[in-house]
């Protein structure tokens, strides 16, 4: 029943990470709840496990229909890799607890410049080109490599924003772009979980299964609507975190 539980939620929150990213909103509460007693370490680290498969499947999905921008990506993917591993290593020596009353109010204000600014993420006209966008990109990776790996919430919703809002895409190339960074953040936490023996695999493969599914299905209804979907999704989704974390920051 237990493996039943969390494989329904890893496949939701495929589903919703392929679009917007968030998926972590359904899963790792999920696994809190169905095991109360088990190390958080061991929780995340099946949380991982599991969810990059996902991810990766959808960054193979929309690199199939959407011409992302690999010159820019790639090298971004490697800062967003150093970057995790540069968190997680921090997070081992220092809390990130002072991030988390701060973080309902980031959300709330990239809700607010969403809705406020309707057009943004519309239309593809992306800002920089060559080093510059190289640059760039690195620089949105880095930054939010670190953040997933010290802290983690909201990670792929921030990626999508700042790919909107700096770099000029629309949503739907700025939710391809960022599941290929995010994959390699993902990879780096799994591999740190791994090497400190925090990953039950047996469920961590089972979920797998189940999030790639969703993640499959996910990206084919991004990619058959558009922007204008991932747009209203990214709108959701972060109304949804800013709930869930002023709850755990400020209620729990």
């Amino acid at each position: 029943m237990e493996l039943l539980i969390v494989s329904f939620a890893s496949l939701a929150a495929g589903f919703v990470d392929s679009i917007v990213g968030g998926g972590g909103l359904i899963l790792v509460p999920a696994l809190f709840a169905v095991f109360p007693t088990t190390h958080p370490a061991t929780l995340f680290g099946v949380n991982k496990g599991a969810s990059i498969w996902g991810t990766a499947v959808a960054t193979t999905q929309y690199a199939r229909r959407v011409n992302l921008r690999w010159a820019a990506l790639l090298p971004a993917a490697a800062a967003g890799f150093a970057g995790s591993l540069a968190g997680a290593w921090l997070v081992t020596s220092m809390s990130p607890d002072f991030l988390r009353k701060a973080l309902p109010f980031v959300l709330l204000a990239v809700l607010l410049y969403t809705l406020v600014k309707k057009d943004l993420g519309c239309h593809h006209t992306p800002r920089f080109t060559g080093h510059a966008e190289t640059a760039a990109a690195c620089c949105v990776g880095l930054v939010l490599g670190f953040y997933d790996g010290f802290f983690g919430p909201g990670t792929g919703s921030f990626l999508v924003f700042l790919f909107v809002r700096w770099l000029g895409y629309d949503f739907l190339n700025a939710s391809a772009s960022a599941k290929l960074i995010n994959s390699a953040t993902n990879l780096a936490a799994l591999a740190l979980f791994a090497y400190k023996g925090h990953i039950w695999w047996h469920f961590a493969l089972t979920m797998a299964v189940a999030n790639v599914v969703g993640s499959l299905l996910g990206t084919r209804l991004a990619l058959k609507h558009g922007a204008g979907f991932v747009r209203l999704m990214f709108i959701g989704v972060v109304s949804a975190l800013i709930l869930k974390t002023g709850f755990d920051a400020f209620l729990k």
